[in-house]
């Protein structure tokens, strides 16, 4: 009798655990989930200005990824350090220079871009990586360089540094924020410069 009243009580402590850990696996409800709880105001517009660009001397730029808790960071970049390492992808994607476009794209970009537009453009998205830099010391495996690819934005990120802008906020994954900024990092001026503005300010 023992014996039986041992196996119910184990078999009443499975059916608990069965019950317990099936509706543990379920989703949370949106409403409690950070990106719903993530006020629409929390959205930060980038003013970016530029230096040879007679149509207008700013740019507006946004995040790519806006939801909280995103795993994706903005970080500075030095436009020619950034556009170096982009010169090096090859995935036979890389723009041909601004002045080699025909009329009609680089007119499109700079309407896109225009600041007196209601829409924001979204920054540059771009993913890093490192590879054998040529040479004797990258044979060896002493030397690496940076190659960048762009996930979505390079026609507006080449137009910019045809238009003078010297530094400008991409997006990139977390796990590659801290690589793009040892090799393509702005200088620390450049928070100086370019202004993060909440979007619901007026100063935008």
């Amino acid at each position: 009798m023992l014996l039986t009243q041992s196996a119910r009580s184990v078999s009443a402590l499975l059916t608990r655990w069965r019950l317990f850990a099936s509706l543990s696996s379920l989703p949370l409800p949106l409403s409690n989930s950070s990106s719903a709880a993530a006020p629409a105001c929390a959205e930060t517009v980038w003013t970016v200005p530029l230096q040879e660009h007679p149509w207008y001397d700013h740019v507006r730029l946004k995040r790519v990824f806006v939801t909280d808790g995103t795993r994706h960071q903005v970080v500075l970049v030095d436009v020619r350090k950034l556009l170096a390492c982009a010169d090096r992808d090859n995935t036979d994607y890389v723009l041909k220079p601004v002045a080699e476009w025909h009329s009609g794209k680089a007119r499109g970009i700079r309407e896109f871009l225009d600041p007196e537009n209601p829409r924001i453009p979204q920054m540059p998205y771009v993913t890093i990586s490192t590879r054998r830099a040529p040479g004797l010391l990258g044979w060896f495996g002493l030397e690496r360089e940076g190659v960048v690819a762009f996930r979505n934005g390079q026609h507006r990120a080449r137009y910019l540094a045809d238009a003078g802008a010297r530094w400008f906020p991409v997006e990139v994954h977390e796990r590659e924020a801290t690589l793009l900024r040892e090799l393509c990092g702005a200088a620390d001026d450049a928070r100086t410069v370019i202004r993060a503005t909440p979007l619901n300010t007026g100063g935008v």
